[in-house]
């Protein structure tokens, strides 16, 4: 019996070639999307699992009260590590101690590589689980050692063996290379982790860090520490008891901050990262809500597709279902044969799915920053795929089996069956609405993403990034000689400005707090971002003043100068009357007292989407790691380059040239966004071709339906466009409520995407108008290719017609 079922499906099948290719390509198209969104779901939720001991890690979050509001960050201070420590074996099986990922500068036999790495305490491998394939993780116990990373280990010694091998760390630390470990998968948040070296280290080099761990200086908050808990360890348990740790050791200053202590577990990091007031309100979560919500309509309206092609050709199978069930067929079996037929077509359109994933794979993962793979070999994955595939032959095929097998076998055998004339079409035209809603929301909301994206790009930035390009100092030879360097960079003609800074002009890398001036709330506890510079450095990057000067050197006074954005100004409510009220007011931080002698247009150098920090530039006499460079811009670029990197080699010839350029910089900060809509708009088009399949389908069908209707008003004299207007207004009818309903389901789900956006886009209503215009247009396209060829058929022929 089943046999015989599947045979009548494959002749069904090839007796009916455009209804099998637009069933089976639509089917196909919304398997793959769904196959597609579910590997990234699948990578997504797995982000952090290659480490083993991913369920017991955590990291140490800080909040504090800045501003009003409850400020949760992972950097914490350095004492709090040993009084976590005091815990091992109770609370804690390891706890580890690290410096921020940064860029620092490799050198081995007078070649330079850089690379990003971290400063970590003693048993980082062994809680990241790194897999050594030389060496040995417990050589980190030794303060001048370095662990690398595979890629890296090949990158510097090639095919030699690395072990015992001794390299320079930005030129001044002498390590012995101790062991060599395999990279760490592209979906962990230490993917770029290129090298350990251990954290004694840091502190036996750097002074600051030096003061902050010997001085248990319990403000200096510029650590991370990540923990692996205890067999038996209750995190929440665990969570309350260090709550107060810092409450309890830090001074009156730092208390005045109310700071609470909490651990964040491992499984939490990639999809819950964002916080609101000291809540943890989300992160990626949301597109994986976003992208799952996608997948699983494009998958349904594929099925869509199917029930109504399947019911449109009711009239073609009725007498073979009446005739079956006089012989003595039953409902149930009719049902089995119209499910059979279903998971034939189902099928083919599931090998044709994973040929379409499989070529469609490394393109999506160059757009979705991914390195996933089908994992063939592995059973779970081969039984949810299969499942995948029978839950949509279900999916797709209930509907049309009960409808058909309903069906009373003498009114099928008369031709009269189920409802008659408008209303027999009701239920396809109920699946046409819901399935261009879908689309048409997806439109709007594409077309929104793309619209915020501009908009932030449009955005004020308060300086000028073209031209302006920032060059990473890691090496001491250079900053010895920094004042002959800059003469010598401004001497080759292709710069005409030069700076140091602590930052590029696209970051922020400290924040400070311990500020008061004239008329502050005694009870406000504020937060500053703060950037140490050199002299130039607003001519360099192009400030914007609205008030007051710039820094010079002529100015011996400027040392304690500072200059401020205008979001500080506002903040501190200084310039009440005007800008220009701020100038010479004074501002102490930590005791030491600052006057203001300019305010610029707020400079932008965070998130486009959010608003400027309020912040401090002051002038640093070592002013920090990175140069910037204005390029003549009558100077081509790559020959600036050229003559840039010559002079950075005169002084420091070991060490690699890396530079970055400010607009370069800028547009990674709309990575994130762009992705999202790329995403958005390639399933958005692959959502309105499965629709359009469909209409394509049904119209084939009803034109086939209606030929001799169509012969017979072409002899009694009706037009072209009479006809395509009779044959097209079927379709172009539920489209139009589609477009009418999905305003404001869109207006609603956009409306709330863009409120977690501090500077966002305005919803227009052209939008609305513009998709709606774009989808009846489609539409139209669509169903007239058949239409009008249909009207323009010989009415002989059309009455002859079977």
């Amino acid at each position: 019996m089943i046999r015989n079922y599947f045979k009548i499906a494959w002749r069904n099948l090839a007796g009916n070639k455009t209804y099998s290719i637009v069933n089976i390509g639509g089917l196909a198209l919304g398997m793959t999307v769904a196959m597609l969104i579910g590997l990234w779901i699948y990578d997504e939720f797995s982000y952090n699992k290659s480490h083993q001991n991913y369920p017991r890690i955590v990291r140490v979050l800080q909040q504090q009260t800045l501003d009003g509001e409850i400020n949760t960050g992972a950097n914490v201070p350095a004492p709090l590590f040993t009084e976590l420590q005091s815990s091992l074996g109770a609370d804690f099986e390891r706890v580890v101690i690290t410096s921020w990922l940064q860029r620092h500068t490799l050198t081995y036999a007078g070649t330079g590589f850089t690379r990003p790495g971290n400063f970590m305490s003693a048993g980082a491998a062994e809680m990241l689980s790194l897999k050594m394939i030389r060496g040995s993780a417990a050589g980190l116990k030794d303060p001048a050692t370095v662990l690398l990373s595979e890629s890296t280990a090949k990158a510097i010694f090639k095919d030699a063996d690395p072990v015992d091998k001794m390299i320079k760390i930005n030129k001044k630390l002498d390590v012995k290379v101790a062991g060599v470990y395999v990279d760490i998968p592209y979906n962990s948040e230490f993917r770029e982790l290129a090298f350990i070296a251990p954290f004694e280290l840091f502190v036996s080099s750097t002074d600051w860090v030096k003061d902050a761990v010997t001085n248990a200086e319990w403000q200096n908050s510029s650590f991370q520490i990540l923990a692996q808990l205890s067999e038996n360890a209750d995190l929440n348990t665990l969570s309350h008891k260090i709550r107060d740790i810092k409450a309890r050791k830090a001074d009156a200053d730092e208390l005045k901050f109310n700071p609470r202590i909490l651990l964040h577990p491992m499984s939490r990091w990639h999809l819950h990262s964002e916080w609101e007031n000291g809540r943890n309100v989300g992160g990626r979560m949301d597109f994986v809500w976003l992208f799952g919500t996608i997948g699983l309509f494009v998958l349904i309206l594929a099925c869509i597709n199917f029930m109504n092609l399947s019911t449109a050709r009711s009239a073609q199978r009725a007498r073979e279902v009446g005739i079956r069930k006089a012989i003595g067929s039953l409902q149930r079996q009719l049902v089995g044969q119209f499910l059979s037929e279903s998971f034939v077509v189902v099928m083919f359109a599931f090998l044709l799915s994973l040929a379409l994933t499989r070529l469609a794979l490394p393109t999506f993962n160059e757009i979705a920053d991914k390195q996933m793979h089908i994992p063939w070999n592995d059973p779970a994955f081969l039984a949810s795929i299969a499942l995948f595939a029978l839950l949509t032959a279900l999916i797709a095929g209930s509907y049309p089996a009960f409808y058909l097998s309903s069906f009373e076998p003498v009114k099928a055998l008369k031709g009269r069956f189920g409802h008659s004339g408008r209303r027999a079409a009701l239920p396809r035209k109920v699946l046409v609405v819901v399935q261009f809603t879908v689309s048409v929301v997806l439109m709007i909301g594409t077309v929104i993403v793309y619209k915020q994206i501009l908009h932030a790009k449009d955005r004020p930035i308060g300086y000028t990034r073209q031209g302006l390009l920032t060059v990473l100092v890691n090496s001491p030879d250079m900053h010895t000689h920094i004042d002959a360097a800059l003469d010598d960079l401004v001497k080759t003609g292709t710069v005409t400005a030069l700076a140091e800074s602590q930052a590029p002009p696209t970051e922020v890398f400290s924040a400070n707090t311990g500020f008061d001036w004239k008329g502050k709330d005694p009870g406000l506890h504020s937060e500053f971002a703060t950037v140490g510079i050199s002299h130039s450095f607003g001519k360099t990057v192009g400030w914007e003043f609205l008030a007051g000067r710039d820094f010079m050197r002529a100015m011996s006074t400027d040392s304690s100068g500072i200059v401020i954005n205008e979001a500080a100004v506002k903040f501190m409510g200084l310039g009440k009357r005007s800008l220009d009220d701020a100038i010479g007011e004074t501002v102490t931080w930590d005791g030491r007292r600052f006057k203001i002698i300019g305010v610029i247009r707020d400079m932008l150098m965070e998130s486009p989407y959010d608003p400027v920090k309020k912040s401090i530039f002051f002038i640093h006499p070592r002013a920090g790691r990175f140069i910037t460079a204005r390029l003549n811009p009558e100077t081509n670029a790559s020959v600036a380059l050229k003559a840039v990197e010559a002079v950075f080699k005169k002084y420091s010839p070991d060490s690699p040239f890396n530079y970055q350029f400010a607009d370069q910089e800028f547009a990674l900060k709309f990575a994130a966004e762009e992705r999202v809509g790329v995403l958005a708009a390639l399933f958005t088009v692959l959502a309105i071709i499965i629709c359009c399949l469909g209409l394509f389908g049904m119209a084939s069908f009803m034109v086939q339906q209606r030929t001799k209707e169509i012969g017979i008003r072409k002899v009694l004299g009706a037009s072209l466009t009479s006809l395509w207007q009779l044959l097209s207004v079927d379709f172009v009818v539920p489209v139009a409520i589609s477009c009418l309903l999905a305003t404001p389901i869109a207006w609603y789900l956009m409306d709330r995407w863009l409120e977690k956006y501090a500077y966002h886009t305005e919803v227009s209503w052209l939008i609305f108008l513009t998709a709606a215009m774009g989808m009846l247009t489609v539409t139209i396209l669509t169903v007239s290719y058949k239409t009008i060829r249909a009207a323009l058929l010989d009415p002989v022929k059309s009455l002859r017609a079977d």
